[in-house]
């Protein structure tokens, strides 16, 4: 399962993010996004976990939590066009 995670600090890591869900189960992969060019963080990611009950289980869990003083927007992530 595909997860979007949002509104991530700009100083958060694979890693933070990969600890926070594995509360939850096993986490296959994380990806935060980064600008082409300055390398920074642009807020967002997603985290890949095999199974879909333990991937809904972090929705529900991380919808709205905060992390590093931002509140996390989690979600599944849409099928690219």
């Amino acid at each position: 399962m595909e997860i979007y995670v949002g509104n991530l600090s700009y100083d958060a890591t694979e890693d933070d993010v990969k600890k926070l869900f594995q509360e939850f189960g096993n986490v296959e992969a994380v990806k935060i996004i980064t600008d082409r060019y300055s390398g920074r963080s642009k807020g967002f990611g997603f985290v890949t976990m095999p199974d879909e009950g333990e991937g809904k289980s972090a929705i529900d869990g991380l919808n709205g939590k905060e992390m590093m003083g931002r509140d996390l927007k989690v979600n599944e992530a849409r099928q690219r066009m």
